[in-house]
């Protein structure tokens, strides 16, 4: 039984074209539709956490407050003090990659951070934000963040290269590591999931489909580990690009 292993990925276009973009047509994708539900998934989550507040929290809004003041907490150790305005569009980008990320466990559904240019579009949106905060904070001396403190003269130019090179290179890094781990837990699921279906079609093999079938349980729940892992570890790279961006280190 032949398995198409990138099925799952494929994008399908739900329009006509919206507009174009020289020749190339626009179209609602369903890419687009996983994301407006993951982020109306989040709202709602969040409004109906909050309201109304209880003194004596219920489940829905235990788990609301232990996220906001996970990333409260987060931002406020890693980017600093100065990062304290930032947060509502920090813990945005959080509640969002985690929404994407659980709801592409749904069966058929579209695992959005599967595709780097999703993650890389997010990245580079975020690049943006940050390198205008640092040349808005900071106007021209915003540079000296590619000068590192202590660097012989004749070495300036040399390193001012490496730390641009790395500070350029951000949004692919962190694109690609989100889209690597989230690819290869559901590659794993498909695989194990096919391997299960296999051998039940072949009669006299049936009785190991136990084994692939356990294991892909055990992965299914290793991968909602992983869904908020990737989501925090996300996190915590955009509060560490906004700190050297506020105080330059």
């Amino acid at each position: 039984m032949a398995v198409n292993l990138l099925e799952e990925f494929e994008l399908h276009n739900l329009s006509k074209p919206l507009f174009f973009i020289g020749s190339h047509p626009v179209t609602f994708t369903n890419s687009a539709l996983w994301m407006i539900i993951s982020v109306f998934t989040m709202c709602a989550f969040m409004i109906a956490a909050m309201r109304p507040a209880a003194i004596i929290p219920g489940r829905v809004q235990v788990i609301a407050e232990a996220l906001y003041n996970l990333v409260a907490n987060l931002v406020r150790d890693t980017a600093g003090k100065h990062a304290q305005p930032f947060f509502p569009f920090i813990f945005s980008i959080f509640l969002f990659v985690f929404a994407c990320n659980i709801l592409g466990l749904i069966p058929y559904a579209l695992p959005v951070t599967a595709h780097i240019i999703v993650n890389f579009s997010l990245a580079v949106f975020l690049f943006i934000v940050i390198t205008m905060t640092g040349f808005i904070r900071h106007g021209a001396n915003f540079l000296y963040l590619f000068v590192p403190k202590g660097v012989p003269l004749l070495m300036v130019p040399f390193m001012m290269v490496i730390e641009l090179f790395s500070f350029l290179v951000r949004p692919f890094s962190l694109s690609t590591r989100l889209f690597a781990n989230m690819l290869a837990g559901h590659l794993l699921l498909i695989v194990f999931g096919s391997l299960t279906a296999g051998l039940l079609a072949a009669h006299w093999l049936a009785g190991l489909s136990i084994l692939p079938l356990a294991l892909n349980i055990a992965i299914t729940g290793f991968e909602f580990f992983v869904a908020f892992l990737q989501a925090y570890i996300y996190t915590i790279l955009a509060a560490v690009y906004l700190r050297d961006a506020l105080e330059m280190h």
